[in-house]
């Protein structure tokens, strides 16, 4: 059963009354749907903080209007002030729970690599994946176990795609994880230190400058 979050109703868009809406903790929405005329709502801040929080980013909430039938809605978009540390505005997306919606989802490594412990360094190419799916059958997260990678290893987008319920959107060939060679510092061959004293221009002592001349 989706998560609910109770929404309120909009319909005054003067700037006035939008900024006595965020001093009462609540965020300005627009709903969109495919198709449908968009909604303006206010949310609680709190309460949409919580919700995404415990329900995840690709969650499908009942948003509760009042007075209005209750939407199924994904969160879309949101906009924040760094320096208040506050959301300023939100947009969800209504959706159709047999229609395919395409996600951002973030990728999660199991595992400690064995090539990791054999010294080698771990690079990651990418933190999430796009993905198609209904929304009733997004994954909270793709996770990927990497405990069997040497070095040298890698995984790429077109090892995962199999027997999921999700199509992934990226490209096959693109590189999600490698494990890299240890990095070794250069160490300077015996003798080059000595070269390098010997060639180096003595300090003259004492030295006259062109200042001290005149």
């Amino acid at each position: 059963m989706a998560a609910t979050i109770q929404a309120k109703d909009r319909s005054d868009l003067r700037r006035y009354q939008t900024k006595n809406l965020r001093k009462e903790g609540y965020v300005p929405a627009v709903v969109y749907g495919k198709g449908k005329e968009p909604v303006t709502v206010a949310v609680e801040e709190i309460e949409l903080i919580k919700n995404v929080r415990d329900e995840g980013r690709n969650a499908v909430f009942s948003l509760a209007v009042e007075g209005k039938d209750s939407l199924s809605v994904m969160l879309y978009d949101y906009q924040s002030d760094v320096i208040k540390d506050k959301l300023v505005h939100a947009d969800f997306y209504q959706v159709d729970m047999s229609t395919e919606v395409d996600v951002e989802v973030n990728i999660n490594f199991e595992g400690e690599s064995q090539g990791v412990k054999d010294g080698g360094v771990k690079q990651q190419a990418m933190h999430t994946l796009n993905v198609r799916s209904t929304p009733n059958n997004i994954p909270e997260e793709i996770s990927i176990d990497i405990s069997e990678l040497n070095i040298g290893d890698s995984v790429t987008v077109g090892d995962l795609k199999s027997g999921k319920n999700y199509e992934i959107l990226d490209d096959d060939d693109a590189t999600i994880i490698t494990i890299l060679p240890p990095q070794q510092e250069e160490v300077p061959e015996e003798g080059d230190e000595g070269v390098a004293e010997e060639n180096a221009e003595p300090e003259v002592i004492n030295e006259k400058s062109d200042d001290d001349k005149e």
